[in-house]
């Protein structure tokens, strides 16, 4: 199966998804990749799910038929696959590794686990930040985030995903 990218509106992705999943036939998905952060408003901490890549979904399927085309587009909120409607095109191998890695955890990543070293570089212990540490270009530790530089049809995002940090074990002396 192939992965092919749908830019919709963005705000209306849980729209567009409960829509097209109507509609869809056998076969293809419909993928909706979020993550779970924790947001403090109004002094208090909560968890809140948003999408990692605002305005686009991805629709696992062998190709795009005409008729598969059709219903995507009269879907409300679609706007066009990528590349374009005339030139629709899967992702590369290089891309459809970080795709899979991510929907590996879920449609919904969580928090993942990380420890830091005595130089407080970070190590990720679980979750989908695990593998990425190559790719983490900043760390807020009051927030307990980690922004991440992920590359996908030759362009480039930088996305925060949260972090639950593991104490450092005391060194032996």
């Amino acid at each position: 199966m192939s992965f092919f990218v749908i830019q919709v509106g963005t705000g209306s992705e849980e729209n567009f998804v409960r829509g097209a999943r109507q509609h869809l036939p056998a076969g293809p998905r419909l993928w909706w990749l979020r993550r779970s952060l924790r947001i403090r408003k109004r002094g208090r901490w909560q968890d809140s799910d948003s999408s990692i890549f605002p305005g686009y979904l991805f629709l696992e399927a062998a190709e795009v038929t005409p008729e598969l085309f059709r219903l995507l587009r009269q879907t409300p909120g679609f706007r066009r696959f990528l590349k374009d409607n005339r030139n629709i095109q899967p992702l590369g191998p290089r891309d459809l590794e970080v795709i899979r890695h991510f929907l590996s955890c879920g449609e919904v990543l969580h928090r993942s686990t990380v420890v830091f070293d005595e130089q407080n570089r970070i190590r990720v212990i679980a979750g989908p930040l695990k593998g990425m540490e190559g790719r983490i270009v900043r760390v807020d530790r009051r927030k307990q985030r980690a922004r991440v530089k992920i590359e996908l049809y030759e362009d480039s995002f930088l996305i925060d995903f949260g972090y639950d940090a593991l104490e450092r074990a005391p060194a032996q002396g």
